[in-house]
């Protein structure tokens, strides 16, 4: 069967290996460093994915997919039942939100108060919620309860049933303490991890009793989409498609998300990712080095077959493919293997944590110390494409270099000496 001469004879030279144990040792190496360091990126790449998901899920319980605030020539009730049958929104709830002081038995925390209607509430909770769908229905129009989140709860010392003092944060400012309001713990609820310190709800109208509901306390409109990555997008989209039913239109300054609400914390794990991929590439760049001087030791050892396929007529871009070849195998065999064992790793993370976990504490410790069991892999396929073709990259470039010099052998100098 009719093969390049180029891709015949790299080929050749990368199986053969029998005269020079040191060259076939360097090329196991890189190959083995090219195929570890694709295993590391695809598998910490998912790991960090899962963090970040996980980290998106615990915010989205506290932080509204969307939130619209609205004009003061705008009831909110009429924008809701607007916007509920609009395409993408599952759910719309009107809310109102300040800062307050809680105290209890002589402990206080500043909370992150927020007002809601249990009627509408429910639809904007997240889905398997269950302690703040036991627990809404139990919030009444003047009825002066309050549900706490778990941290902000064991933090002041607070049971189902206790009453605490609240307390508006622009009341204390002023020193007009006789604003404070004693409300009844109805129960604790999961408002996600950076919400459970310092968040508490009470009733709609009661929230409009202490704030006043104007200015900036005044009422928004909280809603849930089915695609929380074009939360503004869908939003946008429903406020053009309720323009002819309101009397006054609202415009896209009055849209806020949680990628702008918590951009910075996202942002920031966008960065972590990307720099812990450019360190764990680092790896790959070191598998390559070894192929440039595998292949240097072989344009050495070879250059007198290189002088003999110069005289038969090869050109000096045929030697160079010869070598590119060579080089170009070993990485592509090695990220190829990498990428079968980052993508297995990355499938099978927990089995291999609770392993690893059992393990460590088994040999190194008498309990349970080493807890990394809980670690979340969420696998992109756009990862895995975007380290196999860089890691394959990075072993092209390392080629360029000896396959040059293999092109710059002059025949009369070597066979002159044959």
């Amino acid at each position: 069967m009719y093969k390049p001469l180029a891709l015949f004879i790299g080929l050749r030279y990368t199986r053969t290996r029998k005269k020079n144990h040191l060259i076939s040792f360097v090329s196991l190496v890189s190959m083995l460093g090219i195929t570890l360091g694709v295993l590391a990126l695809i598998a910490v790449l998912s790991v960090i994915n899962g963090s970040t998901s996980t980290m998106r899920e615990e915010t989205l319980k506290a932080v509204p997919h969307a939130s619209i605030r609205i004009g003061a020539d705008q009831q909110w009730q009429d924008l809701l039942l607007a916007l509920r049958g609009q395409p993408g929104v599952i759910g719309a709830a009107p809310y109102i939100e300040g800062e307050a002081w809680l105290r209890f038995d002589g402990r206080a925390e500043f909370v992150q108060l927020r007002g809601v209607s249990p009627e509408f509430e429910t639809d904007v909770t997240m889905a398997g919620s269950f302690s703040m769908e036991t627990l809404l229905p139990g919030l009444e129009p003047g009825g002066s309860g309050i549900i706490l989140g778990t941290q902000l709860a064991a933090k002041l010392g607070l049971y189902t049933g206790d009453q605490a003092s609240v307390t508006p944060l622009s009341s204390l400012v002023n020193g007009q303490l006789e604003d404070a309001r004693t409300f009844r713990i109805l129960g604790i609820a999961d408002f996600g991890f950076y919400g459970n310190n310092d968040n508490a709800i009470i009733h709609l109208e009661d929230a409009e009793q202490m704030f006043g509901g104007a200015g900036a306390h005044a009422a928004q409109l909280r809603l849930r989409v089915d695609d929380v990555f074009n939360a503004g997008a869908i939003t946008r989209a429903a406020l053009q498609g309720i323009a002819s039913e309101l009397r006054a239109g609202l415009d896209a300054s009055a849209i806020s998300t949680w990628q702008e609400t918590q951009g910075s914390l996202f942002d920031a794990l966008r960065l972590e990712k990307t720099l812990t991929g450019f360190m764990l590439l680092m790896i790959v760049v070191i598998g390559a080095v070894n192929i440039i001087s595998t292949l240097v030791m072989v344009v050495a050892d070879k250059s007198a077959d290189i002088a003999i396929l110069r005289t038969m007529g090869a050109g000096k871009g045929s030697i160079m493919a010869i070598f590119i070849t060579q080089g170009a195998a070993v990485g592509l065999f090695g990220t190829a293997l990498g990428a079968i064992l980052g993508v297995l790793l990355a499938a099978n993370i927990d089995d291999f944590t609770r392993w690893l976990e059992n393990f460590l504490n088994a040999g190194f410790q008498d309990g349970n110390v080493y807890m990394i069991s809980h670690l979340r892999a969420e696998l992109q396929w756009s990862d895995v494409w975007l380290v196999s073709v860089s890691a394959i990259m990075v072993s092209f470039v390392a080629t360029l270099y000896p396959a040059y010099r293999a092109s710059r052998i002059q025949p009369a100098e070597v066979l002159r000496y044959e």
